[in-house]
């Protein structure tokens, strides 16, 4: 069993900032399947499951705002009995280019508080990840430009860029992180 969590915010108002790139991914992953979440509130998540190759893939999208989406992952891991090795989480971040994606195995937050509450709530940041390019920021604070709308023409070019990350992700369950790096990084 994998776990694959995009992280975000949850509401209307957010649904289209840069900071839920990561929401926007599993998102077109259940669409590609013809899935829809359902929400979890003991688990503190809206989640999705399938078989791929007759592995059961959950998604989920944390329902705990940003800045605690660990809560949400460790309580589906717990649930689940799923271990590190076989979660991946997806997020957005602003020192990578719109339009670009990287893979991850470990490293820091880098200063990103959803995957510092993951980090946290794991014990660990031997956490797989692909990260979604919402930069080059401008010079404004980050807390201001991640809660932002992507503009009209960023998410056109963002489109394919969803495509192309659940892709790479099928990829990588199929593959490995390191391969998935080598192919996609």
């Amino acid at each position: 069993m994998k776990l694959v969590a995009g992280l975000g915010n949850i509401g209307d108002k957010y649904c289209f900032t840069r900071h839920n790139a990561g929401f926007m991914v599993v998102d077109k992953w259940a669409i590609l399947n013809e899935l829809s979440f359902k929400d979890e509130p003991k688990l503190k998540c809206s989640m999705t499951r399938f078989k791929r190759n007759s592995e059961d893939i959950i998604l989920i999208k944390p329902s705990t705002y940003m800045n605690l989406s660990g809560e949400a992952v460790i309580a589906v891991m717990n649930y689940y009995k799923i271990d590190v090795k076989d979660v991946i989480i997806v997020y957005d971040d602003l020192s990578i280019e719109l339009g670009k994606i990287r893979f991850r195995q470990d490293g820091s937050d880098g200063g990103h508080n959803g995957i510092k509450s993951v980090i946290k709530h794991l014990g660990t940041s031997n956490v797989p990840r692909l990260k979604i390019g919402i930069g080059p920021q401008p010079p404004i604070p980050s807390e201001v430009f991640v809660l932002q709308n992507f503009y009209k023409d960023q998410l056109e070019k963002l489109k394919p860029v969803l495509k192309t990350s659940v892709e790479a992700l099928e990829f990588c369950l199929d593959n490995g992180i390191q391969d998935a790096q080598n192919k996609f990084n």
